[in-house]
C-alpha cells in the first residue's frame, strides 16, 4: 500500500482542485495526475470525474475517501500514542500513608512535576494496606508503603529501612519506670490488621511486653499527637519522631533498628507504563539521596 498515493487522493478529494492540491503537497500537477491514475489502476475503479472545469468524486471515490480518512485518522492516533510513551502526561495517582505524603512525597512531587509538566498528580493519603488495595484494583497507579508486600501481582522496589522507636513524653518518662509506664498507660497504635501493626507486634514480643490497654488510630500523625498529650506510649518510625526526640518533647524508651522497610509497589503488568516508570525512577533516585 503506497501511502503517498492515498494521501494525494485524500488532499485532492478534500479540495477538488488539482492546482490547489499540488500547492499543498508540493508536487507538480502532472505528478498528482500520475499518482491518481496509478491508484485507480491499482483499485480497478474511477475515483474522480471532471465536468467542465469542475472535479467530482465518483461513487467509488466517495467510498475510498471514507476509508482513506479513517486510515489516516488511525495513523495520527497511533503517532499520538507513541509520543505519549516518550512524553509522560495525563493523570498519575499515588497512594501512601500520611507521613510519607507530608514528609517525602511533597518534595518528590515538586521535582517530578518540574521534569514532567504535562502529568497531573493525585495523592491519596491512606494506610499501607489500603494503598496496596488501591493499586491492585486500579484506583492508584503505585503506592509507597511501610512493610512488606507479598502479593504475586505486585512488583516491589525497596526504598530504605527505618528504626521503630518506643516513645512517650519526657514528663511521663521521668515520672515512671518503664514497666510501670507500660502497665499504667495505654499503648497507642495502628488499627488492627494494618501492615505496620504486624511490625509493631513483633517488636512488642521482642521487648517482652503485652500492653493491656490499647488506643487504635488511623495515621502516624494522629498516634504521635495523642502521645504528645501525655496519653501513653507508642512505637513510631524514627523519621516521624526525630525532631521531637531532638527537642526533648518525646523520650526514647527503646529502639528497634531497621524494623520498617519502606517499599514502592506497582502492578507487574503496568511496570512499563511511561508515567509509572518515570515516577518510580525519580522516587528511587531521591530516596537514595536521602538514604
Amino acid at each position: 500500500m503506497d501511502f503517498k498515493k492515498y494521501k494525494t487522493f485524500q488532499v485532492v478529494a478534500d479540495t477538488l482542485n488539482l492546482t490547489r492540491a499540488a500547492d499543498m503537497l508540493g508536487y507538480t500537477q502532472p505528478t498528482i495526475t500520475l499518482q491518481l491514475q496509478s491508484l485507480e489502476s491499482e483499485l480497478g475503479v474511477t475515483l474522480l470525474d471532471r465536468v467542465g472545469k469542475k472535479t467530482y468524486l465518483t461513487p467509488a471515490g466517495k467510498v475510498v475517501k471514507q476509508y482513506v480518512d479513517q486510515i489516516f485518522a488511525l495513523s495520527d492516533e497511533m503517532e499520538t500514542e507513541l509520543r505519549k510513551l516518550e512524553d509522560p502526561h495525563g493523570l498519575l495517582t499515588v497512594a501512601a500513608p500520611e507521613f510519607y505524603c507530608t514528609q517525602y512525597l511533597s518534595l518528590i512531587i515538586h521535582s517530578y512535576i518540574s521534569e514532567n509538566p504535562k502529568v497531573k498528580l493525585q495523592l491519596f493519603s491512606c494506610d499501607s494496606n489500603d494503598a496496596m488495595k488501591k493499586v491492585a484494583v486500579g484506583e492508584a497507579d503505585l503506592a509507597i508503603i511501610a512493610g512488606p508486600c507479598n502479593s504475586p501481582q505486585m512488583e516491589t522496589m525497596p526504598l530504605g529501612k527505618e528504626d521503630l522507636v518506643l516513645v512517650t513524653t519526657r514528663e511521663l518518662f521521668e515520672q515512671h519506670d518503664t514497666r510501670e509506664l507500660l502497665a499504667s498507660y495505654p499503648f497507642i497504635t495502628y488499627k488492627t490488621g494494618s501492615n505496620i501493626q504486624r511490625l509493631v507486634n513483633e517488636c512488642l514480643q521482642e521487648y517482652g511486653i503485652t500492653p493491656d490497654k490499647y488506643i487504635e488510630c488511623v495515621s502516624d500523625e494522629t498516634i504521635k499527637r495523642t502521645v504528645m498529650y501525655h496519653t501513653g506510649t507508642a512505637l513510631l518510625g524514627s523519621a516521624l519522631v526525630e525532631e521531637e526526640l531532638r527537642k526533648g518533647t518525646l523520650a526514647e524508651i527503646h529502639r528497634f533498628p531497621g524494623k520498617i522497610e519502606t517499599n514502592m509497589v506497582i502492578l507487574k503488568k503496568r511496570a512499563d507504563e511511561q508515567n509509572i516508570r518515570s515516577f518510580s525512577e525519580i522516587v528511587q533516585r531521591i530516596w537514595k539521596e536521602w538514604g
